[in-house]
């Protein structure tokens, strides 16, 4: 990163005096840039340091071979990124309405198919693949929830464990999220405005609570039929070489009656690797798939512009007629099919 920002300031030296006179700050802020640079390296550097001993069953530092630092790859560098501004989202306040828009509309379905009238909350058991750092799963969580987040990505596996393990002081600690955008900046201090985290404290569960985070690769870890009440998969399925496969597994390890509840865009990671598998589904093809195999659209909703809310429940396996009612105003449908299992998924196009 300090190369990327020596890099900018070679290029305008480069520059005639005369135009670089017009930017008296444009270095100072460069400085500034540098000086986030070595903050956020300090914290990522805590956050690694935690790390060895996170996994009940593995020590990660005996991995580590010769202790070797290998420069990071584009790849790396584009996580690392997109881990930062996780941050952002999962756990600061200026995530809160960001959260709002993606996290509560999937926690308001799981609240109206899961009542505390009619459900002990404890033994409704709720998986939450993708989890990234952790916000969703925890959320679901604190409302007593029986919940398991799962994630694959070591960048994301870290700091959620930094963050629901070792923060316990709200907003004790600070990143500069930003510092990698160097275009589309409306204002240059925008670049190193810092966000504080956590913005509540993780360790502030409920009594009694059932909350866990998985490692691993979402098909492999769960094969158990007939296991999940509720699978809430937020920015998540287009993350699938092939996306069918999720739909499978989903299927395969709901209860009969079980929901399952998407969010989320389909901007597929892999589709621009050329050596990669990557099958691009339509919204509409998917939503074939999966009527296919058995689920039925039971909430289609648009909710905020430009965005839907799709919701899929496979029925519970009941010998009765199809029920079908409005249930959530306009342009929203509930619907039951007999002897089938069921599920719910919801969709956000962007």
């Amino acid at each position: 990163m300090h190369e990327r920002v020596n890099r900018t300031e070679r290029q305008f030296r480069s520059l005639p005096a005369n135009q670089q006179n017009l930017l008296p700050q444009f270095l100072l802020h460069l400085d500034k840039i540098r000086t986030c640079i070595d903050h956020n390296q300090e914290i990522l550097q805590t956050i690694v340091n935690d790390c060895p001993h996170m996994f009940e069953n593995r020590e990660y530092a005996e991995d580590q071979g010769n202790g070797k630092i290998m420069p990071a790859s584009t790849f790396d560098m584009d996580k690392l990124k997109s881990t930062l501004k996780q941050f952002v989202r999962d756990w600061s306040e200026e995530g809160k309405p960001e959260r709002d828009s993606c996290y509560q509309p999937i926690i308001s379905e799981i609240i109206k198919n899961f009542p505390k009238e009619k459900w002990d909350f404890s033994k409704v058991n709720i998986l939450v693949p993708g989890a990234g750092l952790g916000r969703l799963a925890w959320e679901i969580a604190m409302l007593g929830y029986a919940c398991q987040g799962n994630e694959w990505s070591l960048f994301m596996l870290f700091s959620s464990n930094f963050v629901l393990n070792r923060c316990s002081e709200i907003n004790s600690y600070k990143l500069y999220p930003w510092i990698h955008q160097f275009s589309n900046n409306r204002r240059s201090a925008d670049q190193i405005r810092p966000i504080n985290f956590p913005d509540v404290d993780p360790h502030n569960l409920p009594p009694g609570a059932n909350f866990s985070m998985t490692a691993g690769d979402f098909q492999e870890i769960y094969s158990e039929c007939n296991t999940w009440d509720c699978i809430a998969t937020c920015f998540f399925i287009d993350t699938a070489h092939n996306v069918i496969d999720y739909i499978d597994t989903i299927w395969k390890i709901l209860k009969p009656g079980g929901i399952w509840i998407n969010l989320g865009p389909l901007l597929y990671h892999f589709e621009n690797l050329a050596n990669e598998l990557s099958i691009e589904l339509s919204y509409e093809d998917i939503k074939n798939v999966i009527l296919q195999y058995g689920f039925h659209i039971e909430l289609a909703e648009e909710y905020f512009q430009y965005n839907s809310f799709q919701y899929w429940r496979a029925p519970l396996p009941t010998l009765q007629l199809s029920d079908i009612q409005d249930v959530a105003g306009e342009n929203a449908t509930k619907a039951r099919i007999p002897s089938r299992p069921e599920i719910v998924e919801t969709e956000m196009e962007t």
